[in-house]
């Protein structure tokens, strides 16, 4: 059609939003690149094709209306394409800085099956919202008429704050409760400045506390109360926690001191951008600075711990990982911006012990000692398994060794004191599919304690469905109060 915006795919080429000089981004925690000149994002949104078949929403867990804001985009409607962004997500902006787009909307656009370059979707999503934010456009939260009810949310995660949006906009008076001293669970703590801004996060939470939402600090269930008690202060509780205990290598010396694990490391680094009081920063156990590091793990939490430890001034950073880049379940973008960076990455190699130092170390941590590894056949999951290989060892210099192996479920029947509370083998709460009920009455979980650690994209799809949930069961349960009185 003549005049038609869109379709410039095979005369524009793919452009990413620039990304500064790696000695200088990695002199700092900005993010490393900046958002889009509007005529640069309307190029890039008109080079869509505007397939019959999106599989970039398919594969967009919260399936976004991605194809419609780019031709908004393209057709220069900013605004609008923000209000239909908006629509099917909380923190369009946040999934715009941080989803693994290679792996997900643009690994499966039309385009890119074509070998012209996906389009730029993730960069075009954050470039609206930002926009959104700086021109006013994003409102408060519309709360519905009060229902006389309250929810309890358990954690401030994307899950937890997506669920409590959603409820709010229900007209429900909503409390959430975190053990920390900020809201925003990983996004706050877990994911380093260079990805993901923290006035970005914290000016989504002061939005939700606008509109009436009462967070509350501090607040370790089993501790300040148990589940029961806030079960009977509220009409529905969400379980909403994410899993946050870290998963171990068992290898000699996995005690030593200077082996720590990666959510200690992250979060005393962002704690100091905050500019907490952090000792264990300060008296150098989680400062990289001067230090030759070496993490362990091959996933995109290890690979924010490498590039904060080249931000913090580290000698020398390594990054073991037991099977080859190929294999890595960790994003191919956030591997080539470390390596840019100065990492080194030593593939095909796993832990053997963290032993002292030639000296003694006086107790620590002076290396690790490796083993080299081959890939065999694939494993449950098909990619191919880890095997030793007889070829030989290695050591690796190292006064600072940073575990990144994954995270699992705490024990929460235990540390709740709720042992009626279902849990799968793995720690896991279990639910019902449908209702996203767990097995006590009126309790839900969403997000990560339910799936298992995974995408902050699916924390935010699995709160926005539990919110649904609890809005249908409240109503039916305001409704057999009414008839019972």
């Amino acid at each position: 059609m003549a005049g038609d915006p869109m379709l410039k795919f095979v005369v524009q080429e793919q452009v990413y939003p620039a990304k500064r000089e790696a000695e200088l981004r990695a002199q700092d925690f900005r993010e490393i690149a900046d958002r889009y000149a509007v005529p640069t994002a309307e190029d890039q949104a008109s080079r869509c094709s505007q397939c019959g078949v999106p599989y970039c929403s398919i594969h967009c867990p919260l399936h976004n209306h991605i194809p419609d804001w780019l031709r908004l985009t393209a057709e220069g409607r900013l605004r609008e394409a923000y209000e239909l962004s908006n629509s099917t997500s909380t923190m369009p902006e946040i999934c715009g800085r941080i989803c693994p787009q290679d792996r997900l909307c643009e690994g499966n656009c039309v385009i890119e099956f074509s070998g012209h370059g996906a389009v730029t979707i993730g960069s075009v999503e954050k470039f609206i919202t930002d926009t959104a934010w700086a021109e006013g456009w994003v409102e408060p939260v519309a709360v519905g008429p009060s229902r006389g009810q309250s929810v309890a949310v358990i954690g401030a995660g994307p899950a937890g704050l997506t669920a409590a949006e959603y409820l709010r906009g229900n007209g429900y008076d909503v409390h959430v409760y975190d053990r920390h001293d900020r809201a925003g669970g990983l996004l706050t703590y877990g994911i380093p400045g260079f990805k993901l801004e923290k006035p970005v996060v914290m000016r989504r939470i002061e939005r939700l506390a606008a509109a009436g939402i009462q967070f509350h600090y501090g607040f370790a269930v089993g501790e300040q109360a148990s589940l029961d008690e806030l079960r009977q202060r509220h009409d529905a509780v969400l379980i909403a926690t994410g899993v946050y205990k870290a998963r171990q290598v068992e290898v000699a010396g996995n005690e030593t001191k200077g082996v720590v694990a990666a959510l200690d490391f992250l979060t005393a680094s962002n704690r100091k951008g905050f500019g907490d009081a952090v000792p264990a920063f300060d008296d150098g156990s989680l400062d990289a600075a001067g230090r030759n590091v070496v993490v362990i793990g091959g996933g995109d939490t290890a690979m924010d711990c490498v590039r904060t430890a080249i931000r913090q001034g580290a000698a020398s950073v390594k990054c073991l990982y037991r099977r080859d880049r190929a294999n890595m379940p960790g994003s191919q973008r956030e591997v080539a911006n470390a390596e840019e960076e100065g990492a080194e990455f030593v593939w095909l190699s796993a832990p053997l012990a963290f032993e002292g130092g030639q000296d003694g170390g006086g107790g620590a941590v002076g290396q690790v000692r490796a083993s080299r590894m081959r890939l065999g056949a694939p494993d449950a999951s098909g990619r191919r398994a880890p095997e030793v290989d007889p070829g030989g060892e290695l050591s690796l210099e190292a006064d600072l060794v940073i575990k990144a192996l994954g995270f699992d479920a705490e024990d929460l029947p235990t540390l709740w004191g709720a042992p009626e509370l279902g849990v799968s083998r793995w720690g896991t709460v279990l639910v019902d599919g449908k209702t996203l009920m767990t097995s006590l009455d009126g309790v839900f979980a969403a997000g990560d304690i339910v799936r298992g650690a995974s995408l902050v994209v699916w924390a935010i799809r699995d709160g926005r469905d539990v919110a649904a949930s609890m809005h249908k069961w409240l109503k039916a349960k305001a409704k057999a109060e009414k008839v019972a009185a």
